[in-house]
């Protein structure tokens, strides 16, 4: 048996039903969301799910594998032939098949022999049956490389939701933002090479722009190949990331060739298919370039467009979901895209134009696409059947003769309708200004049917540009949306700008800023919450923000999760940018915020008990607005490493220099713990590029004016946690900043204090030593003349209070101390310390003094433990309490008098240590400092060489050992022995018993008794020579002193060489940027130096002991005043704007952009001259159609002029010849997509539309120009429908049998009923009466009640629109109208209070739903005073060729806005039914109603002079 015929077996499901097996129930769709609903937490949304899904391929033995091998044949299956007949066809090879088309093998095994069957006819609905299907998994092109796609056979009664979650789910497909139906042509057919070009990338360029799905026939021919070849083109020339588009291929089942080898129950992974073009036949092969197959299968074999049923469930199925991404949620939409095609793509087209789907059509890709182009731009009334005639001929001139005259009128009445619906036809044709591209084809058709649909205020503008923010494309947005036509408001951009921050599109929040977007206002606290809620799962700082709350929930032992408030990502935030910022939102004193109680329409979930678009609707006095909403932007765009968005809200920052340096901070302390390489690459190059961003506006400032570019380094910034730039830049260490010359010049001023920094040193020094010159010229003051006046004592405190001086006199004590320390340690140090040793002491004490200070010194009150942590930081303070310490240690030995060498010893040591302290003093210096940084470098390099030094050492050094000498037990020897001779013969001190011949046996202990010499080696027993290996240790020490002396030590010298020059090179940026910790060290010390500090220690104890005052700020910070700082901040901004304007001027002028800009001019200008050409030829070619219907027009005239003389006069009018032709009104260059709307046509439309509301009958097709019974019709065979209304008591009868008929009487009273037109006597044929208007392709009454007219009465309510204040509000300088309409049950569309009156009735009964019974009479008054501006016939799609309906609409409108009458109305406005909707709506001609009741509005708006 061959592979069809192989059952399936039914695996056990390990996961539950989709759904049960049974067509599709409204009842069980998926709720939607509305139409503008904002997700607060995007990870829960069915996007991220399905990524985390998302495979090339199911490794063996995955769960997702086990999954999909379950799940599909429980919930997905195929359909198979149970029973063979024998059909009068053969097969291709001539061989018996069965009515499917299957041959006898083919079928199951019972399927030839069922007795239950026996000599019946085959019925596709009795013998086809369902079962699990065989055929899916991956598919693999032979021959193709790894070209991998996902198939499935399905049953084409598989209901479109399983098949939806299949693609999502199991498949892992992102839902679309988009869906593309291309149709057309299924055989091949040519292009223009050009268009073929332009077509493939508009195509693919729309798909992977906007996150498409396209879906196709699936096969490798016509319009498929076509859309699969345009794939394969993008792919090749993008990368693997751009080079995911997603192209579903549905086809039929039985029409694959080959489709054998995609049989496998337990699915293929992969699948081998075998693409042979040659061999297939009438079926055809899939194509190579589809992501994913849907086959269809009906149980047939050779049978085309059996999918087309189900591909179009499928596609009205997707267009009805609601899609999620970034924070808002949009109904997908869908587009069909047309090229070539036949009858089949006729009707696709007419479908999906009823349906109210866009349709792109693209002109010169042949046929019906092609002749609808052809047409789409003359009036309807011009489409004829001759003129549809005259197309088909020239363009179907292959199969012209197929088309019978039934065929013509069915086409001609389709392609009227489909021109018809204008707002939902978009023709592309090359060559046309502003439509280069069809992916600008393709969503303009989008926006323009969305532009055009109906819709209640502002909805239509919201959906699309909801849609263009989720398509990402901006330049959509900005020709569509933003244009004259809406005026848009701020507020009303608040929740796509938000969206657009989520999804991190920077093109659109840069556009909404533009148009008029305040942070502001946009920035609340609410909508930062709901943006750090929204954090990408993948982020760095959402993982830290979770250990946040994990920590807070272990605190506050609750089991549920704390809900993130702002603090927590302060807290966070305090983290990155270091505790020397206070925290940037503080901790509420109530933790739960309180809820938002205003309730807010359409909004479904919320963020803080408020939905996005609600945090904006708030009254004034609720909304909580952050103090600076850029920073806050800033922040959580960098906190993500979103570079382009952070680089837009850096452009809006005021305090741009210290957002600059902040943001610095933040990404190098985030590049720290990130584990990904290529992130931390990026979050390093980004930190970089914003300490560039604050250097160039610090240049510029400097350059400007000096002083107040230095005011802003130390200016406290209240924005940035109470810091200033100068902290954020070291805090960061950004030595590119620090080491700037303006930066450098500040810290030169500070440390020369109130001194000029034009002194000299030798004169202050002088000046020090013999302060009595002070008084001289010796010295300059930076403000002498402001310090003159003050006298002496001024000059003086100005002296000694200087930095340099402070720093100068330190250098003289310090190294006082050390002589005298010095002194004590070799001449003075007795068992009873002597007064110099005391003075020592004492010394001492003033430097711990001293050093309590600083660590105790918080004048930013960031506590004790963090000021500590920060002291121990500091290598110099590690090494001042390291020598205390030392000091102490040694100092309690020395006072013990049994310790007192061992103290001498300690304190020695402590002498070494604080003479490494001077070290640092020498940082200050110009010359020593960068070298002192290069030592310390090189101090790490020393540490990692002893390591590899250690192991040569000790591994030669036991060697040596155990060679030589046997059981050496003192401890002290053996470490002489293995390290320390082992160590000294790196520098040639080589050990003489290590050769032989050198050996003395006096230098060295037998037994090792002698504690002063080493356990002699090995010798013979007259102790004369050693028996050891000699040329074993000399080998050893050979090998030894190469690796150590040779290798390690060139490598250690190299190691310092790369180090000198790698620091080398950034030297002077090191040593300026430290050189600012010794600057900030002494601009806060006192200024006595130790031992005299102790006096100003005594000062500051009394100070803040006993008087209690604050500490005084020492350090560089500034807190100016609020003018002072608001006019700084400007003047800043104002620089930072002539920054940005310079870098986008150097950026022009770089060469490599100059070669970019001018390449994509010429490209552009290249194209504009082809499409000229296009143009050209286009107009050239229709001028000569028209030059000659011109002369072929003149020479008729003069044919008849000459007829006219010859005659002795005139003849009749029918020899006129007319006054144009056929052909100039066909190949005349009309534009008509953008003029208005046609006039009213002059026969019915709703009446003859091809399928009859509410039942499956179809009419038959009536052109334009055979509506009138005068004009003959032949073809004309309506069929006939009458419903049967057996809730109606008052019916005519549904049959048309003449008996039943001639009771009937036309044109009078009949009984209660009025069968009395309005247009006067209507003619009655064969017992029917004829509608007045012409034929409508259907015979009966339909769902009318009764034949002949059917009366109804309309009331139009109307009353003005009107401020609060009352008065009237007016649009394009007309008054505007509001209307009452309603919606009743089981109705999508809104329809005026009225309809059709019962026999006898005065009120129709739907309006007598929405009135109470005691206003009846009431109304029945207000309806006779009201003025009639309809009465006749309506244009009703219920109408038929015997039944029609006739209504009378009356004004009724209230003129005032007190008017009694319209308050009692509204107080009796009711509604009898629960689904019953009563409004006042404005009236504008978009608001979805009724088509007849619209044109009832535009009377009514004409009579009362309001706008329309």
């Amino acid at each position: 048996m061959s592979a069809r015929g192989r059952c399936a077996k039914v695996l056990p499901s390990e996961l539950n039903k989709v759904c049960p097996e049974r067509g599709d129930d409204p009842a069980t769709h998926p709720r939607k969301m509305s139409d503008f609903e904002v997700v607060p937490n995007l990870q829960q949304s069915s996007s991220s799910v399905s990524k985390s899904r998302r495979k090339a391929h199911f490794p063996a033995g995955s769960n997702e594998k086990e999954n999909l091998i379950s799940w599909i044949p429980e919930n997905i299956r195929k359909k198979e032939c149970t029973y063979f007949v024998e059909s009068s066809q053969t097969s291709d090879s001539g061989r018996i098949i069965c009515e499917c088309g299957y041959l006898r093998e083919q079928h199951l095994d019972d399927a030839a022999k069922p007795p239950i069957f026996l000599g019946k006819e085959w019925d596709p609905s009795r013998h086809i049956q369902e079962m699990p299907t065989d055929a899916f998994g991956d598919i693999r092109f032979t021959g193709l490389g790894q070209k991998t796609g996902k198939y499935v056979r399905v049953s084409s009664d598989t209901p479109p939701r399983v098949i939806y979650h299949l693609m999502t789910q199991h498949w892992g497909l992102d839902p679309p933002n988009l869906l593309i139906s291309v149709t057309g042509g299924a055989k091949n057919f040519v292009m223009k090479p050009r268009l073929k070009n332009i077509f493939r990338q508009g195509l693919v360029k729309v798909a992977q722009t906007t996150g498409a799905w396209i879906i196709t026939g699936g096969s490798h021919a016509g319009v498929m190949k076509q859309v699969g070849e345009a794939v394969r083109d993008f792919i090749l020339s993008c990368s693997h990331k751009e080079g995911e588009i997603v192209t579903i291929g549905i086809a039929t089942w039985g029409t694959v060739y080959n489709r054998e080898s995609l049989v496998c129950p337990m699915g293929g992974f992969p699948a081998e298919y075998v693409l042979d073009e040659e061999n297939q036949g009438s079926l055809s092969c899939l194509d190579s370039n589809h992501s994913h197959f849907i086959l269809v299968d009906d149980g047939t074999h050779g049978r085309y467009g059996v999918e087309i049923p189900l591909r179009t469930r499928l596609e009205k199925f997707i267009s009805e979901q609601t899609k999620v991404k970034g924070g808002v949620a949009i109904k997908i939409p869908i587009v069909c895209v047309v090229l070539e095609g036949g009858p089949g793509t006729l009707d696709t087209i007419y479908n999906a134009i009823t349906n109210g789907t866009p349709c792109v059509i693209v002109e010169g890709s042949g046929r019906v696409a092609d002749v609808i182009a052809q047409v789409a731009n003359l009036p309807v009334a011009k489409i004829t059947i001759a003129l549809i005639q005259k197309k088909l001929s020239v363009l179907f001139h292959d199969t012209y003769e197929l088309f019978t005259e039934s065929k013509l009128v069915e086409w001609t009445k389709k392609i009227q309708d489909i021109v018809r619906s204008r707002q939902l036809l978009t023709i592309f044709r090359e060559g046309k200004y502003g439509q280069q591209d069809v992916d600008v084809a393709i969503l303009q058709a989008l926006f323009k049917a969305s532009r055009n649909q109906d819709h209640f205020g502002r909805e239509n503008w919201d959906h699309q540009l909801k849609l263009a923010v989720a398509w990402n494309r901006v330049d959509i947005a900005r020709s569509e949306i933003f244009t004259d036509d809406h005026d848009w408001k701020p507020s009303d951009l608040h929740p796509v700008m938000a969206a657009a921050l989520i999804s991190n599109k920077p093109e659109f929040v840069k556009l909404f800023l533009e148009q008029g977007v305040r942070l502001k206002d946009f920035v609340t606290w609410d909508t930062l919450v709901y943006l750090y809620d929204n954090l990408a799962p993948s982020c760095l700082f959402h993982s830290k923000l979770q250990k946040v709350l994990l920590e807070e929930r272990e605190h506050t032992a609750g089991s549920k999760m704390p809900r993130l408030q702002m603090h927590h990502v302060s807290q966070v935030l305090r983290e990155l940018l270091g505790c020397s910022t206070q925290p940037l939102y503080p901790k509420p004193k109530h933790t739960e915020r309180p809820r938002l109680s205003i309730p807010v329409p359409h909004i479904k979930l919320n963020v803080q008990g408020s939905g996005l678009r609600s945090l904006y609707k708030r009254s004034p006095g609720r909304v909580t607005f952050t103090m600076d909403p850029v920073r806050d932007l800033l922040i959580w765009a960098v906190v993500q490493n979103r570079k382009e968005l952070a680089e837009i809200i850096w452009a809006q920052s005021q305090d741009c220099m210290a957002a600059a340096l902040a943001c610095s901070k933040i990404l190098k302390e985030l590049a720290k713990e990130e584990e990904d390489t290529d992130t931390t690459d990026d979050m390093l190059a980004l930190a970089e590029e914003y300490e560039h961003k604050a250097i160039g506006v610090f240049t510029d400032c400097y350059r400007k004016d000096e002083e107040r570019a230095q005011k802003l380094l130390t200016r406290v910034s209240e924005a940035w946690g109470k810091t200033t730039c100068l902290q954020l830049a070291l805090e960061a260490k950004n030595m590119n900043f620090v080491s700037h010359g303006g930066v450098q010049a500040f810290l030169t001023k500070v440390w020369w204090g109130k001194l000029s920094v034009d002194n000299g040193l030798w004169r202050v020094i002088t000046c020090m030593l013999f302060f009595p010159l002070l008084y001289t010229n010796l010295i300059t003051f930076s403000r002498e003349k402001r310090l003159q006046p003050m006298g002496c004592l001024a000059r003086l405190r100005a002296f000694f209070t200087a930095p340099i001086v402070i720093f100068l006199m330190n250098i003289l004590s310090y190294f006082t101390f050390l002589l005298l320390f010095a002194y004590v340690l070799m001449v003075d140090f007795q068992p009873t310390p002597s007064w110099r040793e005391y003075l020592i002491y004492f010394w001492l004490f003033s430097l711990v003094c001293e050093e309590t200070r600083q660590l105790l010194y918080d004048p930013d009150g960031l506590g004790v433990v963090k000021m500590a942590s920060l002291y121990i930081k500091d290598f110099w303070n590690k090494l001042d309490i390291c020598a205390i310490l030392v000091f102490i240690a040694g100092l309690t030995c020395r006072l013990i008098p049994s310790t007192l060498y061992p103290g001498r010893i300690i304190l020695s040591l402590a002498f070494i240590i604080f003479c490494l302290r001077l070290m640092h003093i020498f940082t200050v210096s110009k010359t020593l400092g960068p070298k002192i940084i290069i030592v310390k470098r090189m101090m790490k390099d020393v540490f990692f060489f002893l390591f590899l030094l250690a192991v040569w050492v000790v591994s030669f050094g036991v060697a040596k050992q155990a060679i030589l000498i046997h059981n050496e037990e003192r401890v002290e020897w053996l470490f002489r022995g293995v390290v320390y001779h082992s160590y000294l013969t790196i520098f040639g001190q080589i050990p003489s018993y290590i050769d032989g011949v050198n050996f003395n046996i006096d230098q060295c202990s037998p037994n090792g008794t002698d504690p002063y010499k080493p356990k002699c080696p090995e010798t013979n027993a007259d102790n004369k020579k050693p028996i050891f290996p000699e040329w074993l240790t000399v080998i050893l020490l050979c090998l030894y002193l190469l690796f150590t002396n040779i290798l390690l030590l060139n490598l250690l010298i190299a190691m310092f060489n790369y180090t000198f020059q790698q620091v080398q090179e950034h030297t002077d940026q090191i040593w300026k940027f430290q050189r600012h910790d010794l600057i900030e060290e002494y601009h806060g010390r006192p200024p006595a130096p130790p031992p005299l500090i102790l006096l100003n220690h005594l000062q500051l104890l009394v100070r803040r002991g006993l008087l209690r005052r604050p500490a005084t700020r020492h350090k560089l910070k500034e807190k100016l005043e609020k003018n002072e700082e608001a006019a700084l901040l400007s003047w800043e901004m104002y620089l930072k704007e002539s920054y940005l304007q310079h870098q986008q001027c150097q950026e022009k002028q770089n060469t490599e952009q100059m070669i970019r800009d001018i390449a994509q001019r010429v490209d552009v200008l290249a194209e504009l001259l082809d499409l000229d050409w296009v143009k050209r030829t286009g107009v050239v070619e229709q001028r000569l159609g028209a030059l000659e219907d011109q002369v072929h027009q003149s020479a008729q005239a003069l044919r008849w002029m000459m007829q006219a003389l010859r005659g002795n006069g005139f003849s009749s009018g029918e020899d006129v010849p007319p006054v144009g032709s056929s052909k100039a009104l066909d190949t005349k260059e009309i534009d008509l997509e953008g003029r208005p709307e046609e006039s009213q046509p002059p026969y019915h439309v709703l009446a003859r539309n091809l399928l009859y509301p509410g039942s499956h009958t179809l009419r038959f097709p009536v052109p334009d120009e055979k509506v009138p019974w005068e004009v003959d019709f032949p073809l004309y065979d309506p069929p006939a429908y009458s419903a049967d209304h057996k809730d109606m008591a008052v019916q005519d009868p549904f049959s048309l049998s003449l008996e039943s008929l001639l009771k009937i009487n036309y044109n009078t009273m009949d009984g209660l009923i009025d069968r009395q037109s309005f247009h006067g006597l209507y003619a009655v044929q064969d017992g029917l009466p004829l509608n007045p208007m012409g034929r409508t392709g259907l015979r009966g009454r339909g769902r009318l009640h009764c034949f002949g007219p059917n009366h109804a009465l309309h009331p139009v309510v109307t009353r003005w629109r009107r401020n609060l204040d009352g008065s009237i509000i007016r649009k394009s300088l007309k008054k505007m109208l509001e209307v009452l309409v309603a919606q009743y049950p089981l109705s999508d569309v809104w329809a005026l209070p009225g309809g059709s009156l019962e026999p006898g009735e005065t009120l129709p009964l739907k309006l007598k739903w929405i009135l109470r019974r005691e206003f009846w009479p009431q109304f029945q008054n207000l309806l006779k005073q009201g003025t009639e501006v309809h009465k006749g016939y309506l244009d009703d799609p219920r109408n038929t060729d015997n039944a029609w309906v006739e209504t009378v609409a009356i004004s009724v409108h209230f003129d005032t806005q007190n008017d009694v009458e319209m308050k009692r109305l509204n107080s009796f406005l009711q509604g009898c039914d629960p689904e019953l909707c009563i409004r006042w709506q404005v009236l504008d001609k978009r608001i979805p109603l009724h088509t007849n009741h619209k044109e009832l509005l535009h009377k009514v708006s004409t009579l009362l002079g309001a706008y329309y």
